[in-house]
């Protein structure tokens, strides 16, 4: 009790100061705001969304704001927000933000939750540096403003951005280095809008790569020759691995914002097309594999699937390509609907819609790849899709707001092959058993619950190699937390976990130091964390034994900004996860 009273009185104190900032900030403009209305600042940045022309509604119960705060909110909401809320702010993996819920609770409110955060996953923008304390101002305002809508992108816009840089024709035959491509990484360069291919053996960047904003993730064709990035600024880069020096060959813009690619890898169709799909607008695209050329876009708008009402942002998240059907498996995550697409014929394109829980955000295989491992966050669950039949086989009640990546798979020694997710809302890893055949009894249910560091977790992670169990909890707002990672042995699960200090290993200079994603090397022997801080902070990759759980290597690099999602090629080719 006596800490709750502390911790309530610190908020309040907290809450008084940066009242007083605000009206400071009344009276004199920051920086940046001056420096737009000055022209001396162009507003807008690496996100489309947030430079997208929009009109600005006026609510005489809105906190007053001038254009210029308007637009420096807009940006900031775009990179930072819509992710989790959403671009028109009806939530998702975050709270909803619509104005009858922000105006009531009230720019103090507001103020402390965007600055302190929360322990279910919301960032502390303030404490941690990510926003300055006016940015943290303009932010509590400009929640209180009706949302903008920005425009369509359709056929039109997406052949405006298409280019094919080598053509297929002009490309090697065979492999033209002497890279070791399966135990490649490509690493995410989150604000640099870059990716880094760093050797696994060496620990060398091999190539830094201009992409797109905010790089989300990295997909391997089926060949394991093509690398697919795709940022949250709906630009898709096409990098061809077997080039002397690994470069882009094509690239396009699906939208304006994004999350998600993948190729198909059904027998006779592997790497015919990829999809790509899209936040905004609320689609997804199927184009040609090698060139990038859209060839068609199909529309997530549509009914919810609990109440059946029509909902104007059904959001793509993760895509799965099925290896039973040539199908992908496209999340639409405001509907709770997963789209079954039929890519055989796209002339005469059948979907079928498999009803879930919402709100879909990611997830993977299971370790035998027929069944869809689908996190439903908003409503505690993981759906469990079956490729083979095309149906829901169950909806399995987890912690809260799992986000468990792609997951982890592993034989548990008392309830045979199961498939983990950590959470955002609380410290739990739910374990749930994935075998229906010699298993029957534990098959999707949840056989054990594990209690980790803390909530915040974005990723999990283990390998068919290792008995250790990795658990990331980045989003934490507690730095002894966010800056180390959980492990578990996988044989003595019951004995808890062991915190290692990876920020503190990485040895960088002060800063937020979040570490996020772990990613085993091709051999299994070695995991890899991404150390992150801000664009003007220093950050590093810290890899670990896995066997001895020491520090290996700490790769520093000026070039290694913002590093956040890392991929093998070899484990993301082949779904080992």
């Amino acid at each position: 009790m006596k800490q709750m009273r502390v911790k309530k009185w610190s908020v309040a104190l907290s809450v008084i100061a940066l009242a007083i900032t605000n009206l400071n900030a009344q009276e004199t403009k920051p920086e940046k705001v001056k420096a737009v209305e000055e022209g001396r600042m162009q507003v807008g940045g690496p996100s489309p969304v947030g430079q997208a022309e929009m009109m600005q509604a006026l609510n005489p119960k809105s906190p007053p704001m001038s254009k210029a705060e308007f637009d420096i909110g807009k940006k900031i909401y775009f990179e930072r927000c819509a992710g989790c809320h959403g671009v028109l702010r009806k939530g998702a993996t975050g709270k909803p933000l619509t104005t009858d819920i922000t105006l009531e609770r009230g720019s103090e409110y507001l103020r402390t939750f965007i600055h302190y955060g929360s322990p279910l996953g919301m960032p502390n923008w303030g404490t941690s540096n990510a926003l300055t304390e006016q940015e943290v101002d303009v932010m509590t305002r400009y929640i209180q403003h009706e949302p903008p809508t920005p425009p369509e992108f359709g056929m039109k816009e997406m052949n405006a951005t298409w280019k094919v840089i080598v053509p297929p024709a002009q490309r090697p035959t065979k492999k033209m280095n002497n890279l070791d491509l399966a135990n490649l990484f490509s690493v995410t360069l989150r604000d640099a809008g870059k990716v880094a291919l760093i050797d696994g053996a060496s620990k060398k960047i091999v190539e830094v790569i201009d992409t797109g904003y905010a790089v989300h993730i990295s997909r391997l064709s089926k060949s394991g020759r093509y690398l697919y990035v795709i940022g949250r600024d709906a630009k898709i880069v096409l990098i061809d691995l077997w080039m002397e020096r690994p470069a882009p060959v094509a690239e396009i813009r699906v939208g304006l914002e994004a999350r998600s690619i993948e190729t198909s890898k059904y027998k006779g169709y592997e790497d015919k097309y990829a999809i790509a799909g899209s936040y905004w607008p609320p689609q997804y695209t199927l184009m040609d594999g090698d060139t990038l050329k859209p060839l068609k876009i199909v529309s997530t708008r549509g009914m919810t699937s609990d109440e059946n009402e029509y909902h104007p942002e059904p959001r793509v998240a993760a895509i799965v390509a099925s290896h039973y059907h040539p199908e992908f498996l496209v999340n639409a995550k405001e509907t709770g609907v997963v789209h079954l697409v039929d890519y055989s014929d796209l002339d005469n394109l059948k979907v079928r819609m498999i009803k879930t829980p919402r709100f879909l955000h990611d997830g993977g295989f299971e370790s035998t790849g027929r069944y869809f491992m689908d996190a439903a966050n908003a409503s505690d669950k993981i759906a469990v899709i079956d490729t083979k039949e095309g149906k829901l086989a169950a909806s399995i009640s987890v912690g809260k707001t799992p986000h468990p990546g792609r997951g982890a798979n592993f034989i548990h020694p008392k309830f045979g092959p199961v498939w983990a997710t950590s959470h955002l809302g609380d410290e739990t890893i739910s374990l749930i058993g994935t075998d229906p055949v010699k298993h029957g009894n534990n098959a999707w249910k949840v056989v054990q619950t594990l209690k980790g560091a803390g909530g915040g977790s974005l990723f999990l992670k283990t390998h068919p190699k290792s008995r250790n169990l990795w658990v990331d909890a980045p989003l934490n707002p507690d730095p002894a937390i966010s800056q180390s990672v959980a492990v578990f042995d996988i044989n003595q699960l019951d004995k808890g976990f062991e915190l290692l200090p990876i920020a503190e290993w990485a040895g960088v200079k002060p800063g937020a130091k979040r570490v996020v994603q772990p990613e085993y090397n091709r051999a299994g022997d070695e995991v890899w964390f991404s150390v992150w801080s801000s664009g003007s902070e220093e950050s590093a990759i810290v890899v670990v034994d896995d066997k001895t759980r020491k520090l290996k290597a700490v790769i520093k690099d000026p070039r290694v900004v913002t590093p956040t999602g890392k991929f093998n090629v070899y484990n993301t080719q082949n779904d080992v996860y």
